[in-house]
């Protein structure tokens, strides 16, 4: 595949330009706990408003039997290409203390850590691509998610597979250009 480094308007970190958002994996890569460990412990280590970490993350190995749910609850064009992930990772929000007391920040914080988890995986060599089209209800009930525990994405991660075995409408999607607003439309100083 062609570079897909990001054509910034400064230069930034490098695995920042880098990293991007595959649907083509390697379905012959596998991946163990142990593999998964450092984007895990990049992702602990985000910020979090008061310290709280609202976060937990359920990992579903090829084959497994959270793989299996996973997989049989994916929305239409996701099933189309999860299932060569080497892995699926479930990000869950903690909105909710054990006393009942809601986290309006757990979500913010989520992402902060995915985010993070990301970055690292792919500065491991590995790629990540996060979705949500899949019925996160029904997956939480099968698994039995606590209350308060909210599954707000998944992150497919594997290494990076052929585009085209997945057919030419996901292998135009993976090669076309990398785009994203300008910083004009996205910051302002002042109000």
């Amino acid at each position: 595949m062609s570079n897909r480094t990001a054509d910034t308007s400064v230069p930034i970190t490098p695995v920042q330009a880098e990293r991007w958002s595959p649907r083509s994996f390697d379905p012959t890569h596998t991946l163990t706990f142990a593999d998964l460990v450092a984007p895990f412990e990049a992702a602990r280590w985000s910020a979090s408003a008061n310290n709280i970490q609202p976060w937990r993350f359920l990992v579903a190995l090829r084959g497994d039997e959270l793989w299996q749910i996973i997989i049989a609850s994916l929305a239409g064009f996701n099933a189309a290409w999860v299932h060569t992930a080497s892995a699926v990772v479930l990000n869950i929000a903690i909105e909710e203390n054990a006393e009942g007391k809601h986290n309006a920040w757990a979500r913010y914080d989520l992402g902060q850590a995915i985010a993070h988890f990301s970055v690292q995986a792919h500065a491991d060599g590995l790629v990540v691509h996060q979705f949500s089209g899949f019925a996160r209800d029904d997956v939480a009930e099968k698994i039995g998610l606590p209350a308060g525990q909210t599954i707000i994405s998944a992150a497919a991660v594997g290494k990076l597979g052929d585009p085209d075995a997945l057919g030419e409408a996901i292998a135009q999607r993976e090669r076309a250009p990398r785009e994203r607003k300008p910083l004009s439309e996205i910051v302002q100083l002042g109000a």
